[in-house]
Formats: C-alpha cells, sequence, structure tokens
C-alpha cells in the first residue's frame, strides 16, 4: 500500500488505527495542529489528550470535558458532545454518536454508526416535546469491551468489563461483566468466558479486530434463541386453554389431564404454570379464593396436608412420613400458597418438635443405599418445612436441628461423587443423581449455601446423563432431565468444571424439549419404566416441571431472558425469601 503525502482523502480519518505506523511528518504536524485548536479552545483542564491520540478533522468534536486515554481516537464524521472521558486504547469510529455524560474503561471498541445517548427528554403530557426537561444519569462502560456497529446504548446503563454487544443491539439495561449480548432490546446470548471456541472461529475467519464491524453472535445460539421466543409466545397463549382442560366441572378441583381424579399437586401446579405464563392466579377463581381452599386443607394437628379425601396424616419418627402425597404437599401447597400472597395457615408441627437426635437417627436410617431418591425426597420436605416454619415466624425445629442437618450432609456427603448414597445394578447413578437434586433443592439451595464438592457432582452427573437406559430419545422423562439440570445449574454456580459440556449437553436437551409440547394441552411427563407418574400424555404436573426445565436449561447456556418468565415456586433459582441460614 502506497503511503500518501497528505490526509486530503481521508484515510486517516477513517481508518484512524493506521496513523501511528503510517503517518508523516506532515499528517503528524496537522494532527498536532488540530489538537492545539482543541486543547485551545476549552476551558482549563477540560481537554486533556493522551500519548499517540488522534481526532479526525471531520469529527464533530463540542465537549464540555474530553479526556482521551493514551492511544485512543475519534474517527471520521463522529459527533461527540458532553462530559466524554476515556482510558487507554478506546476507539469511537466513523459516524459514531457519543453524548452527554460517558465514561469509557480501558480498551474499549466503539463500531460505526453507534449512539451512546447519556441523556434523554421528559413525555409529560402537560408541555410540547421540544420543551421538556432533559435528564442525564449518565452511561458507564467498563475494561475490555467490544460494542458492535449500529448499536444504540440509553441513558443509565452500565456494561460491565469485557462484555461484547452485537450489531443492531439496543442496550436499555445494564449487562454484567463478561456478557455476550445482542438484540433489541439487547439479551444476554452467553458468558463470553465459555464461549472459547465461537471466539476462535470468529478470530479464524478475520473478525473485524478495529471494532467497525460488529461481532455476530453464533448461529446457533442464535437460532436456539429464536424457536425460545416462539415458545414462550405460544405457551403463554395456549395456557388458558390447558388450565380450562384441567379444571374438573362441578367440583372446582383441578386434574393433572383429563379424566383423571382431582388431586391437591394439580390445584398447585395450577397456580405455578398460570404464574409462570400469565403472570396471575388461574382465572377460574379470585386469587383469595385459591389461597383459601388451599390454606383449609392442612390439618392444624399435624401442619401437614393429606390427599382430597385421606385421613390426616401420620408423622414419622422425625416429623415426616416417609413416603406419600403429604411429603410433596409440604413444598407444593406452601409454595403456590406463596406464590399467591398468602401462607400457610398453621406451622408444620411435625417438623416444628423435631429434635436434632431424632433427626440424625432419621437421616442415618434413611434408604440411601438402594432408594436415594426417597431419602432426598424426605430431606428436601423435612427442609422445606422448616423454612416455613421460619417464614410462620415459629421455630423451624427444635433447637439445633436445623444445624444438625446442614452438619450430617456435610459430613456424609461422598468425596467422590459429591453425592449421598450409591449406584445400584438396576438403574445405575440413577437413584443418587435425583435424590441430589430433591434434597440440595430443599436444603443448600433453598437456604443459599454452596454445595459441597462441587467439581465431583458435576463429574457424577454429566456421566450419568449419558446413561442410554435414561437419555435417549423415548425414554428420557421430566423428572430424570430435571434431576440432571438443577445441579448442573446450581453447581456452575460455583465453579466453571466441564462447563462446555454441561452447556453443549442443556443445548441438546433444550431442543428436544421444546418439540414436546402439545398444542392447548402442555407438555407430557414422559414415559416412566416403573409405571409412575403421568406417563405420555400431557397434563399439569408435566407442563409444570418442563417449564421449569426449560428455564434450567436455558440459563445454563445464557438463553434464560429470551423465555420472558424465571420460576418463582417450587424450582426458583434464587434462595426462597426469608430463609435463615443455619
Amino acid at each position: 500500500m502506497n503511503q500518501p503525502e497528505s490526509d486530503d482523502d481521508g484515510l486517516f480519518d477513517h481508518c484512524p488505527w493506521l496513523y501511528a505506523e503510517q503517518a508523516s511528518k506532515e499528517q503528524r504536524a496537522a494532527q498536532e495542529q488540530r489538537q492545539k485548536r482543541l486543547l485551545g479552545g476549552s476551558g482549563s483542564g477540560s481537554v486533556r489528550l493522551g500519548e499517540g491520540c488522534f481526532v479526525a478533522e471531520t469529527a464533530a468534536v463540542y465537549p464540555d470535558v474530553l479526556h482521551l486515554g493514551d492511544r485512543s481516537y475519534v474517527a471520521a464524521h463522529a459527533y461527540v458532545t458532553g462530559d466524554i472521558r476515556t482510558g487507554a486504547d478506546c476507539t469511537i469510529n466513523p459516524f459514531t454518536v457519543v453524548r452527554g455524560n460517558v465514561t469509557l474503561g480501558t480498551g474499549v471498541r466503539i463500531g460505526a454508526h453507534s449512539s451512546l445517548l447519556a441523556f434523554n427528554h421528559g413525555t409529560s403530557p402537560d408541555l410540547p416535546v421540544h420543551q421538556q426537561p432533559v435528564t442525564s444519569r449518565g452511561i458507564t462502560v467498563g475494561d475490555d469491551v467490544w460494542i458492535g456497529s449500529h448499536v444504540v446504548v440509553v441513558d443509565g446503563v452500565t456494561i460491565g468489563d469485557h462484555c461484547v454487544v452485537g450489531a443492531g443491539a439496543v442496550v436499555t439495561k445494564d449487562l454484567p461483566p463478561w456478557t455476550v449480548a445482542a438484540g433489541n432490546p439487547a439479551r444476554r446470548i452467553r458468558d463470553r468466558r465459555a464461549a472459547r471456541g465461537a471466539a476462535s472461529r470468529a478470530e479464524a475467519s478475520g473478525g473485524a479486530a478495529s471494532g467497525s464491524e460488529a461481532p455476530h453472535p453464533d448461529r446457533e445460539w442464535s437460532a436456539l434463541a429464536g424457536e425460545l421466543s416462539a415458545f414462550a409466545t405460544t405457551a403463554r397463549a395456549q395456557a388458558p386453554d390447558l388450565l380450562d382442560l384441567c379444571r374438573q366441572p362441578g367440583t372446582g378441583r383441578y386434574v393433572d389431564r383429563p379424566g383423571a381424579e382431582p388431586t391437591v399437586r394439580a390445584h398447585c401446579d395450577a397456580v405455578e404454570i398460570a404464574e409462570l405464563l400469565l403472570g396471575e392466579a388461574p382465572p377460574h377463581l379470585p386469587t383469595a379464593e385459591h389461597a383459601a381452599r388451599l390454606r383449609a386443607l392442612q390439618d392444624p394437628v399435624t401442619g401437614l396436608v393429606p390427599e382430597y379425601g385421606a385421613a390426616p396424616p401420620v408423622p414419622g419418627p422425625a416429623g415426616l412420613p416417609e413416603d406419600g402425597a403429604s411429603a410433596y404437599h409440604v413444598l407444593c401447597v406452601g409454595y403456590a400458597l406463596d406464590l399467591l400472597g398468602s401462607s400457610f395457615a398453621h406451622p408444620v408441627h411435625a417438623v416444628r418438635t423435631t429434635t436434632a437426635d431424632r433427626l440424625v437417627r432419621q437421616l442415618a436410617e434413611l434408604p440411601w443405599r438402594d432408594r436415594a431418591w426417597h431419602a432426598g425426597a424426605w430431606v428436601d420436605s423435612w427442609a422445606t418445612a422448616a423454612h416455613w416454619n421460619l417464614r410462620l415466624g415459629t421455630e423451624a425445629a427444635a433447637p439445633g436441628a436445623l444445624e444438625a442437618l446442614f452438619g450430617w450432609l456435610h459430613t456424609h456427603a461422598d468425596p467422590w461423587t459429591g453425592m449421598w448414597g450409591s449406584p445400584t445394578a438396576e438403574s445405575g447413578r440413577l437413584q443418587m443423581v435425583n435424590g441430589y437434586y430433591r434434597l440440595t433443592r430443599g436444603s443448600f439451595a433453598q437456604f443459599g449455601l454452596p454445595v459441597p464438592y462441587a467439581e465431583r457432582v458435576i463429574d457424577t452427573v454429566l456421566d450419568h446423563a449419558r446413561d442410554p437406559r435414561h437419555f435417549v430419545p423415548g425414554r428420557e422423562n421430566a423428572c430424570n432431565v430435571l434431576d440432571v439440570i438443577h445441579p448442573l445449574w446450581l453447581c456452575a454456580r460455583q465453579t466453571t468444571h466441564r462447563a462446555e459440556e454441561a452447556r453443549s449437553w442443556a443445548a441438546t436437551r433444550l431442543t428436544a424439549a421444546l418439540r414436546r409440547w402439545h398444542p392447548g394441552r402442555g407438555f407430557p411427563f414422559g414415559p416412566s419404566p416403573d409405571g409412575t407418574g403421568p406417563g405420555r400424555e400431557p397434563g399439569l404436573q408435566g407442563t409444570e416441571m418442563w417449564l421449569a426445565i426449560v428455564w434450567l436449561l436455558a440459563d445454563l447456556v445464557g438463553l434464560a431472558d429470551v423465555l420472558g418468565y424465571r420460576p418463582r415456586g417450587i424450582h426458583r433459582p434464587e434462595p426462597a425469601p426469608a430463609a435463615e441460614r443455619p
């Protein structure tokens, strides 16, 4: 390439990254004069330009304050006003608009035709738009950020360190560090640290290192995001039909699927589904009436909830029976009431009176060796009952019992698998993995505590997820997929161990899960070798579980925001409110 004698053709204005190596003495002198004019036309200290900076002659730069860090540049036809401060190695590419109070960290690349607009107009109806007051909260961009072409960043937004924003995005909310975002409004596509393969392919294909061209999200994730968005729209539109279908005429109770008997769980599943997809209680009754019906089911003596028509439950040695509907009702009724803005009418007395000694004896006697799912489910119900007791302002259990639970769990977790229980010849790791989900859901996750041996758990779960007895087409069911994705999701909050494998597994299962939806009827639970569960017929239980599964799968691959819903009941991702740590 021949070096021009002057910059009349606009080479450096449009390609300022070439200036440092290719500019002639005359061109450097012209740039020095350009910078002197900027410095001379400002108040004392309001313009500071670091070493090696470049400001295009054709750029409209009229700042109140302009501080450019070393080796930063403003390219052709950029429009810069307000209070603009950058770190070193920042680039404002051609036709970019940066206005208002804008702070850039070190190494920020802003693609061509993008706009960072750190101000806004009021919209009050009592004044014409041109007379509305102007407000400004400012825009902050962290270090090592790539903002692609034709991006708009609105006032008040903070973009964290190491983010990448795809072409055409409209950033209306803060982006956490390491986020790869795209869309209008911009949504998180993935974590940049977990996309090393995609980043390498982009670099190998000649991605624009200057930032003048925008990054393009991995096509696989973009397609999957589109599928998720379409699914969520369909599910919301068809949720009323599903709820109507499972409302039993005459009794006003809910059935899991047409033809089934009404159950307490079906009513709770209806509440969860309506809250997720419609943002309200099932429309057949006022919210207060839903809550009143569920509250009335609780036995005031034990605090447990029997099935419709069943006798009051008989507590076990440590407060709860090992099996049966009443143990699960501690979860589903409690969380349904919580979603309805209500709560149990009575403490779960059967757990509130449990002593530490009795609890430890019961934990030791649970069937960990061959029925680890049942053992884990018991822990889930007991810990959840303790949580509801705390929410009601009573003792969770007898003094020291809750602490004894976590102490026992920590000291009995297998350091080789991270789990409780053992594989069996009949089902491999199924019992221990499924039991792990139930146990940690009600204990560590619900109380916001880290799980022990998180990396070993991931190893065990990923190994189990390859077992063809449970994870091939025609054999997967909601329980088995949930019991894999939740541990992977939970442990991913503590470690990046085997993150790519976990994400790959989640993406594959996510695509398959979306295809299970039956129009107007929801999700089927799926086949069960032992005949338990609702099976292949769509209904409330399958729908409630798969909606949560889809969210967890999507969140692990960085696409949960596309769904527009977030579980707040049994499968909530955050610790339950007011769950006090033992």
